[in-house]
């Protein structure tokens, strides 16, 4: 029996949260190593595990694996949801790439200034209903399917319904003026691996608070 992938990271979201997502659509058991200290990270340095000198870091397949997008690419072509051939592979990275630019903003933000962390809130409610979610209405209303590429359930949606989340946390009436966002997201949600992922007790980490930003910017020296 293949082991279960292992996580390394702080005990919050950040950039490993969508690894987490991507893992528990596949209905994979995966465990974690939280980094509670500095001395943990020079470790991994130290052994040459952290190939840039950066979390995440996820073992998997006897491989020591960073680079988030690198780890999701993988684990999406792994796991099936990566598409049937390259031209719904590339799709899946736009839809896939516009999301993770918007989720940036949000993970930036706690570490800001308050005058700072505010702006760019503002600013991703504004982004999501200006120039993000507007995109993937269309994509949903253009071709009249459940999913976002190939009728078949794949890694943009499971990013998607992740920024969305993100973005309603925020603003719980973003999706307002987005019906088919709307169903989207009640669609993917139901989805039993997502369902049960979003209930209390999964591995999903809750916002970052003010002591997960002290953690990370500890560890991390900045």
């Amino acid at each position: 029996m293949a082991a279960k992938p292992k996580l390394y990271y702080f005990h919050g979201r950040g950039r490993m949260e969508s690894i987490r997502w991507l893992l528990a659509a596949a209905g994979v058991e995966f465990e974690e190593e939280f980094l509670e200290t500095r001395e943990q990270y020079e470790k991994l340095q130290k052994d040459g595990c952290l190939l840039f000198g950066q979390v995440p870091l996820v073992e998997v397949d006897g491989m020591m694996l960073t680079q988030t997008r690198a780890i999701l690419s993988y684990l999406a072509a792994k796991f099936n949801f990566y598409g049937k051939d390259l031209k719904e592979r590339v799709r899946i990275d736009m839809y896939v790439d516009g999301t993770l630019d918007l989720m940036a903003m949000i993970m930036l933000a706690p570490f800001q200034r308050p005058e700072e962390k505010q702006e760019t809130l503002a600013s991703v409610i504004q982004k999501a209903k200006a120039r993000y979610f507007p995109v993937f209405e269309k994509i949903l209303k253009d071709h009249g399917e459940d999913f976002l590429v190939g009728n078949k359930f794949s890694w943009a949606d499971i990013q998607m319904l992740e920024a969305i989340l993100m973005v309603e946390e925020l603003n719980a009436s973003v999706l307002s003026d987005f019906p088919l966002l709307k169903a989207f997201k009640t669609r993917i949600s139901n989805i039993p691996t997502i369902k049960k992922f979003l209930q209390p007790g999964s591995q999903r980490k809750p916002p970052p608070d003010a002591h997960y930003v002290d953690l990370v910017s500890n560890i991390l020296q900045f």
